[in-house]
C-alpha cells in the first residue's frame, strides 16, 4: 500500500497485520481519487473509520486543507501515526483515537468530503450518516462517500435520509457510493 499521487507520492505506508482492518485496495483508492480530485484541493477530508490512515493521507498528498483520521482501535492507530510521520503530512493531517459518536458529537467545523469506510455487517455507515446530517456537519456542496461490500443494504438503510446518490462504483466486490445531502 503507497501513496498514490501528491506531495507524498510512492511513500509505502505501514499496515496492520490481521483482522482489525481492511485496507482499500490501491486501484479502489486510484478511482477514488481520480473522480473526486477537483473536490480534494483546500478541502477539510473527514475519515472516520481510517485504519492505516491510508485514504486521509492520499487526501492530505493531493492538496486537502486539513484531513481528520478517526479510529478507535489503538493498534490502528499507532500504525496511522507511523504513516503520518513517514509521509510527513503531520501539519496538514489530525488523528482523534475515538469512536465517530464521539468525534461527531465534537466536531467544530463542517466538513467537504467524508469518507465512510466501516467494519462491514454494521449499521455505522447509516449512524455515521444521520449523524453529520442532524449535527449539520457539513458544508454546502460536501461530499459523502460509503465503501461497502453491501450496496443494495446500505442504499436501503439510508433511503429514508435527506441526501441524493450522486455516483456508485464497484470494483470487484467493493462498492463506493457517493451521496450529498438535500438542502
Amino acid at each position: 500500500m503507497r501513496i498514490i499521487s501528491g506531495k507524498a507520492r510512492g511513500t509505502k505506508l505501514y499496515t496492520l497485520e490481521g483482522e482489525l482492518t481492511r485496507p482499500t485496495l490501491d486501484r479502489v483508492k486510484e478511482s477514488l481519487f481520480n473522480i473526486i480530485q477537483e473536490k480534494v484541493l483546500g478541502s477539510v477530508f473527514l475519515d472516520l473509520f481510517a485504519g492505516s490512515g491510508a485514504i486521509g493521507l492520499e487526501a492530505a498528498s493531493r492538496g486537502a486543507k486539513k484531513v481528520i483520521l478517526c479510529e478507535k482501535e489503538n493498534k490502528a492507530n499507532v500504525i496511522i501515526n507511523k504513516n503520518i510521520e513517514k509521509t510527513h503530512l503531520e501539519e496538514t493531517v489530525e488523528l482523534y483515537n475515538t469512536t465517530y459518536e464521539k468525534l461527531l458529537d465534537n466536531l467544530k467545523e463542517k466538513v467537504d468530503i467524508v469518507y465512510i469506510d466501516p467494519p462491514y455487517k454494521t449499521n455505522y455507515a447509516y449512524n455515521a450518516t444521520k449523524m453529520l446530517l442532524d449535527k449539520k456537519c457539513l458544508n454546502k456542496q460536501a461530499l459523502l462517500i460509503i465503501e461497502t461490500d453491501e450496496e443494495e443494504r446500505i442504499l436501503n438503510e439510508i433511503e429514508e435520509l435527506k441526501i441524493k446518490i450522486i455516483d456508485k462504483r464497484k470494483y470487484g466486490r467493493v462498492h463506493l457510493i457517493f451521496i450529498q445531502e438535500i438542502r
